[in-house]
């Protein structure tokens, strides 16, 4: 059995991989390992828009009540929501029922501490163990939990990004596209009580359209709707809400490198920067890691994974950090990333500066980038390591590219697939060495 948490909680294909049975099980064991020193406590949970949440948030409450937690149901909320109320509402933790911005038939469960952070690894295994060995600790408890009602979520979410956005939005006009997902919920009224002059889309979920031609993964219609109504910006969030790419005045994708590197220049030039420093991932554009050198700020570079980001952050007292995707961490307000605390973050910049989107992304120069994704069995992804003649052809690449560009292959940590990525100054010279390591993984592994 391999393991069953990767970077961003359990994913898998709803009804199929993740079924009824195993969020239940995942329940009881989450409720077990939580409750092995304290006698009671209350775990909060909440979902995005997907079909199967109801199905797979009902599960785990089952699960969780049998071993004698309470359980306060958010519905539907965003990730970062979760992460907040946690500790706001003295919950044990928080469970998140959401894929991300994977199709509809995907979902996801995510786990959050009492301080709303993600699980470590540790933790994580020790939870899995349980699981497997489930027959041991079924309803050994006496007590059963019950459903605690009263809370008002989406109102302590919208107030606390409120007090987070240092100014008043009136008179940026904006277009928001919240991916059919969590951010439906949110949105309308947070820009509204902001005064934004914003036209929400993308917020009317079924089900089944989230991130559906829409939200931060599907950005070219919001580009559109930028600039036929000659807009001050546009913003996308993904299906659970906790990431933002954003489109500037003259159409141009503003994704999490670009927003690093404005709201660390703000942070620097108001003296809030900690240390100086935002810290980013092995993906983080050249343009980027430039960017830090050109400006003073100090960079700091850790695996793919908001979490990863987060722990470095944690470690050694930053306050900034993100990923290229879009998730961007605001420690002195968040836990984890937050795709509309961080849009109101640079619309707080756009303000403050007088200065449009555009105008603020020219402090970066981004390096064209080129990413493959190689389908793989979910066996063989970590063989690349391993395998002589694909180490051979990335070797061979990166001498070619020596310092004017850069080589990234690595096995992802949600889905079977090797993320082949190179940055260099030409495009169609890195689509072609792209190319030729992805075949090369295609002609080894499969």
């Amino acid at each position: 059995m391999g393991r069953l948490f990767g970077t961003d909680g359990v994913r898998g294909i709803a009804g199929k991989e993740l079924t009824a049975e195993f969020a239940m099980k995942l329940g009881i064991a989450t409720a077990y390992v939580l409750t092995k020193s304290k006698k009671k406590g209350k775990v909060i949970i909440g979902k995005d828009t997907r079909i199967s949440g109801d199905m797979l948030s009902s599960s785990l409450i089952a699960g969780l009540t049998s071993v004698g937690l309470d359980v306060i149901d958010l519905g539907v909320v965003s990730t970062p929501c979760v992460s907040l109320l946690v500790s706001k509402y003295k919950a044990l933790a928080g469970i998140m029922v959401s894929a991300s911005h994977n199709p509809s038939e995907y979902n996801g469960i995510k786990i959050f501490d009492k301080d709303g952070y993600k699980l470590p690894d540790a933790l994580e295994d020790e939870i899995e163990d349980v699981i497997i060995n489930i027959d041991k600790y079924k309803f050994q408890n006496n007590n059963i939990g019950k459903l605690i009602t009263g809370y008002d979520p989406i109102g302590d979410y919208v107030n606390h990004l409120k007090k987070a956005c240092n100014t008043n939005l009136a008179g940026l006009n904006v277009i928001v596209d919240c991916a059919n997902g969590s951010a439906s919920m949110v949105a309308p009224r947070l820009f509204s009580e902001l005064d934004c002059n914003a036209t929400i889309i993308n917020a009317t979920p079924d089900g089944y359209n989230i991130n559906d031609n829409c939200g931060s993964t599907h950005i070219e219609n919001l580009i559109s709707k930028v600039l036929d109504n000659n807009l001050d910006c546009g913003i996308a969030y993904d299906g659970d809400a906790d990431r933002c790419i954003m489109v500037d005045n003259k159409g141009n994708v503003i994704d999490g490198d670009y927003i690093l590197a404005i709201t660390s220049n703000y942070l620097k030039d108001n003296n809030k920067l900690n240390k100086n420093t935002v810290v980013g991932t092995v993906m983080s554009n050249l343009g980027f890691i430039k960017f830090c050198q050109d400006y003073k700020i100090n960079f700091e570079k850790t695996k793919v994974g908001d979490r990863y980001v987060l722990e470095e952050m944690l470690l050694k007292g930053y306050n900034l950090g993100g990923e290229q995707s879009g998730h961007v961490i605001f420690k002195d307000y968040a836990n984890t990333g937050d795709g509309e605390l961080t849009s109101l973050k640079v619309l707080e910049v756009m303000k403050y500066t007088k200065k449009s989107l555009n105008e603020l992304s020219n402090i970066m120069t981004k390096y064209p980038q080129v990413l493959i994704n190689v389908e793989v069995d979910n066996s063989k992804k970590n063989e690349i390591y391993n395998d002589d003649d694909i180490n051979e052809e990335i070797k061979r690449v990166s001498n070619i590219l020596a310092q004017e560009g850069r080589v990234l292959v690595r096995p992802s940590g949600t889905e079977a697939l090797i993320r082949v990525m190179i940055e260099g100054a030409d495009t169609k010279v890195i689509e072609k060495y792209a190319n030729d390591i992805a075949n090369k993984i295609k002609e080894k592994l499969n």
